[in-house]
C-alpha cells in the first residue's frame, strides 16, 4: 500500500470522531474525509452513506484508498461488496466484513448458534417467533429470572430488555413479536440471565491473525446504578482492572481463537474489527454478543490509549498483514462520558413547523485521559459540566454520574 493514504470514514457519531483523531496522528494520513465537520484537520464528506453508488462516486472523485464504515447497518447492508464490485471503487479497501461475516451481529440467533457450534461459553437461549410463542412462554417459566429478551435483528442498540418480573417479560415478548421494534423483533431470543462484570474486547483482524485493542467497559443502562432502559451506551472506561493477563489469555483461547476458527472453517472472509461483549463470571469469560465494528462508546475511551500508529493496524486489516503489525498501549486511563443533549424545538429552530414543542436529542461524548481512572473521570465530568453551564435557554444535557466509579484505578 502507498505511503500517503486518503481515508473516508462513514458515520455521524463520536465513535467516528475518535477514530478520525487517532488516524490524523499518523504521518501517513494524507487526507481524511469525515461526515461530521467538527474535527480539526478533516475534510467534510458530502456523501449519502445509505446510497452505496454515491459512496463509490465519492471514493472515485477523491481518490480514496481506505473506507471505514462506522455504523453496523451499513456493514449488514453489504457496503463491502457494493464498493468492491463497483468499477468506480473496486480498488478501495473496505475495513469491514461482507454480508456473511456481518451476520454475527445482524442475527442474534445466528450468532448464538455459531457460539454453540464452536464451543464458545455463552448463556442458554431459545429463539422464539409467532409460531413458537407457547414454547417461549414455557421457557420463560423455567427460568429463575431476571429475564433477558433480545431482538434478533439490528435495533440501534435498543433491542435488549431485562426485567425481574415474569409477567412483564411475557408482555414484552408479546409486544416484540407484534412489531415493537419492527422487523428486528419479528424473532426474539430469550436468554438466560448471567450476573457478572462486563468487559468489551475488540480486535483488528484479517481473518487469520488479530491484534487486541485495549479492553474497555461500557454502560448500557440509561441511569446511575444500571437502572432504566438500555441505550446505545452512556459511557465507557479503559483499562478494566480484572482484565489482566490471566483473564485475557482465557479470552484468547476460549473466545477469540474459536471465533476466527469458525469463520475460517465456514470460508467466511473477515477483514475488519470484531467486538466481543463479555461477562466475567468468577474469573471466567462468557460471551454475550458479537458486534462487527468498533463499539460506541468504547472507541472513545480506547483510542486515546493507543500510542502506536493506528494507520498501521488499518493497513494490516486492508492488506491481510495483521500478523506483521504491533500495537503499543499507554498505561494511562481514559474515561468517556456520554451526554444526551436535549433541545426544545420551536418554529425558529426546526425545519418542520409541526415539530414545534417537541424535543430533539443528540449524543455528545466528553473524554478525559490521565494517570488514573479517578483523574480521567474528573476531567471528563469537568468538560461535561462546563458544556452544561454554557448551554442556551431551551437546551439541557443529561448524563450518568457514575461512569468508572466501580473501577476506581487501573490496578483495581
Amino acid at each position: 500500500m502507498k505511503d500517503n493514504l486518503n481515508i473516508l470514514i462513514l458515520g455521524h457519531g463520536d465513535r467516528e470522531k475518535a477514530l478520525a483523531t487517532a488516524l490524523l496522528r499518523s504521518p501517513r494520513c494524507k487526507s481524511l474525509f469525515l461526515q461530521i465537520p467538527e474535527v480539526n484537520q478533516t475534510l467534510t464528506a458530502d456523501v449519502n452513506e445509505e446510497d452505496f453508488d454515491d459512496v463509490a462516486r465519492f471514493c472515485s472523485e477523491h481518490d480514496i484508498d481506505i473506507l471505514i464504515p462506522g455504523p453496523e447497518r451499513l456493514i449488514h447492508a453489504g457496503i463491502r461488496e457494493a464498493i468492491i464490485d463497483n468499477p468506480l471503487s473496486e480498488s478501495v479497501k473496505v475495513i469491514a466484513p461482507g454480508r456473511e461475516g456481518a451476520m454475527l451481529e445482524g442475527s442474534k440467533e445466528y450468532a448464538k448458534e455459531f457460539m454453540m457450534e464452536e464451543g464458545i461459553p455463552s448463556p442458554r437461549f431459545m429463539p422464539v417467533d409467532s409460531e413458537t410463542l407457547d414454547e417461549g412462554l414455557s421457557f420463560l417459566d423455567s427460568l429463575p429470572g431476571p429475564y433477558v429478551l433480545k431482538a434478533d435483528g439490528l435495533a440501534d442498540g435498543k433491542g435488549v430488555f431485562i426485567t425481574s418480573d415474569l409477567d412483564d417479560a411475557k408482555d414484552i415478548l408479546h409486544r416484540m413479536l407484534e412489531g415493537l421494534l419492527g422487523e428486528a423483533s419479528k424473532k426474539v431470543l430469550i436468554e438466560e440471565f448471567v450476573d457478572g462484570a462486563e468487559v468489551t474486547v475488540m480486535i483488528a483482524t484479517d481473518g487469520e491473525d488479530y491484534i487486541i485493542l485495549p479492553p474497555a467497559r461500557d454502560y448500557k443502562r440509561r441511569f446511575d446504578s444500571d437502572r432504566g432502559p438500555n441505550t446505545r451506551g452512556m459511557g465507557s472506561y479503559s483499562p478494566v482492572g480484572f482484565a489482566d493477563a490471566e483473564f485475557m489469555e482465557k479470552v484468547r483461547k476460549r473466545i477469540i481463537f474459536p471465533t476466527l476458527r469458525g469463520l475460517k472453517s465456514r470460508e467466511i472472509p473477515y477483514n475488519g474489527f470484531l467486538y466481543f461483549g463479555l461477562m466475567n463470571i468468577d474469573g471466567e469469560p462468557v460471551l454475550i454478543e458479537y458486534n462487527v465494528r468498533l463499539g460506541d462508546p468504547e472507541t472513545q475511551s480506547v483510542m486515546p490509549r493507543i500510542e502506536s500508529d493506528f494507520m498501521e493496524i488499518i493497513e494490516g486489516i486492508a492488506d491481510s498483514t495483521v500478523g506483521l503489525k504491533r500495537i503499543q498501549v499507554s498505561p494511562t486511563a481514559s474515561v468517556a462520558v456520554v451526554g444526551l443533549l436535549k433541545t426544545e424545538l420551536s418554529r425558529e429552530n426546526s425545519a418542520n413547523p409541526s415539530d414545534s414543542g417537541k424535543t430533539s436529542e443528540k449524543r455528545i461524548t466528553m473524554t478525559g485521559t490521565a494517570s488514573t481512572l479517578e483523574e480521567a473521570a474528573a476531567i471528563a465530568y469537568s468538560h461535561m459540566e462546563n458544556l452544561s453551564k454554557s448551554l442556551p435557554t431551551g437546551e439541557s444535557i443529561e448524563y450518568r454520574s457514575d461512569i468508572a466509579a466501580d473501577n476506581a484505578s487501573p490496578g483495581s
